[in-house]
């Protein structure tokens, strides 16, 4: 049963070989990809900007956090089936990682119809509860209730993008994202710039793109001869898996989508400041987008590292993947946060020129910018342990600080000093704290320990 992954495994250098070389290789195609899924996501903003206005760069400022959450949710559900995947791609178990693969596809297709139904529906009254202001709020229903038509196409995209990252392929995900990147695009001057159709248009443009992306993901799992190939006959539920697949991805699912919650909140202490402050913030949420790449494709590329090597039981490759996957992933975050600290004026007005727009981008950006390497860390610690299936533990630490601590924080403190910057500052707050406790837990805890032990006592029984 095992030859088919042997003979996989020999190319793929996740198992074997140097350790900076395997993650670097896997990290880049990601960091790529996330590149270009940032830049056709910045260009609704930049085109919409330009050529409708800053209401409607607000509007679509407005929606980002929900937005946000929509694709937490959907990462997190993909980043369960790509670490039990890794494990039984490590542990050489061919039946399993089948089931794992069609049961994840299936869930995709379930999860993505049931949240296109509750998003359309919700739309309008999520972005009141936002308090969005009423100059502001037809825009950003017809933006983000367009936006939740995509969904099924969304959680097909990142199940299909999961599994193949799972199994050491980064490359083929990054292909399809630049041709859907370059579709979005085409299609945001085309609705937008030519056809005047307006800031729902540019939603459109995203939902059409994430389907190219979605269908060539699935066309390349359809057509490979690898073990994960997917044969659509076999797409349905096995409840054991599905409880697995839940059990690793539930907590990150959740974890994202109430961060993003709670950012929600904080967005509508940010709307309470009028829509030049929502357009400021909104295009700075953009450039931040950026400084997060670094942080993403090393924190994914640990946690699939780290899934394979513990399923293989290399232990050591697995302690010195995760020092110089953080290492690496905090250096370069914080010489990213360098650059737009220094350059961050020019960045805002990109997107919109207006004084005031530009004023409000920049303190948010240099308030921020210059502790992205806490934010790096606190991502990558959360990506190796749930690579090592405790996924518990960052959900609990980045729910309690992330959200309730954040939260806590900025209702407070802006009712003291009602000045915008005070909610800036509740994110490096937020990102000290998580990064303190993620290396009280590393230093103290001795995971990787506790699975040598387990092994020692199997072998010896």
């Amino acid at each position: 049963m095992g030859t088919r992954i042997s003979a996989h495994r020999a190319a793929n250098s996740m198992l074997e070989g140097s350790i900076w070389k395997a993650l670097v290789a896997f990290a880049i195609p990601i960091f790529l990809g996330n590149l270009f899924q940032q830049l056709y996501n910045t260009a609704d903003s930049l085109i919409v900007g330009k050529f409708i206005g800053k209401e409607a760069l607000a509007a679509v400022g407005s929606s980002a956090n929900l937005i946000s959450l929509i694709i937490g949710l959907l990462q997190g559900t993909a980043l369960g089936a790509g670490v039990l995947i890794a494990k039984f791609y490590g542990a050489r178990d061919e039946k399993n990682l089948s089931l794992a693969v069609h049961t994840g596809l299936a869930f995709g297709l379930i999860g993505g119809l049931l949240l296109t139904v509750v998003g359309v529906v919700l739309s309008p009254l999520l972005l009141r509860w936002m308090g969005t202001p009423s100059d502001v709020l037809p825009n950003s229903i017809a933006y983000f209730r367009t936006y939740f038509y995509g969904c099924l196409a969304m959680f097909l995209y990142n199940i299909s993008v999961g599994i193949l990252q799972a199994v050491g392929d980064s490359r083929h995900p990054l292909y399809y994202l630049i041709l859907s990147s370059i579709v979005n695009v085409v299609l945001d001057l085309l609705f937008v710039a030519v056809f005047h159709w307006g800031v729902a248009s540019a939603a459109a443009a995203t939902v059409i793109s994430q389907a190219v992306s979605a269908i060539l993901c699935i066309w390349q799992l359809t057509r490979t001869d690898d073990v994960y190939r997917i044969s659509l006959r076999k797409v349905r539920l096995n409840l054991p898996i599905l409880r697995q697949i839940v059990r690793f991805g539930l907590p990150a699912g959740v974890q994202n989508s109430v961060i993003s919650l709670a950012n929600v909140v904080v967005q509508a202490n940010i709307n309470a400041f009028g829509s030049d402050a929502m357009a400021g913030c909104g295009a700075f949420a953009k450039i931040e987008g950026f400084a997060f790449l670094p942080v993403t494709c090393f924190a994914m590329g640990l946690s699939t590292f780290v899934g394979q090597n513990l399923g293989a039981k290399q232990y050591d490759r697995v302690r010195r993947g995760a020092r110089f996957g953080i290492v690496t992933s905090v250096v370069l975050a914080e010489i990213i946060g360098v650059i737009i600290f220094l350059i961050v004026p020019a960045l805002i007005s990109l997107f919109n020129s207006d004084p005031v727009v530009v004023r409000y981008g920049t303190i948010q950006g240099r308030t921020e910018a210059l502790f992205f390497g806490l934010l790096a860390l606190s991502h990558c610690m959360a990506g190796l342990l749930r690579g090592a299936g405790k996924a518990m533990v960052p959900m609990i630490v980045m729910l309690s600080i992330w959200c309730l601590v954040r939260v806590s924080y900025i209702t407070v403190m802006v009712r003291l000093i009602p000045n915008i910057q005070v909610i800036f500052t509740a994110y490096p707050l937020t990102w000290f704290l998580s990064s303190v406790i993620f290396i009280i837990y590393y230093r103290k805890a001795d995971w990787i320990h506790a699975f040598e032990r387990l092994d020692r006592q199997a072998a010896s029984e």
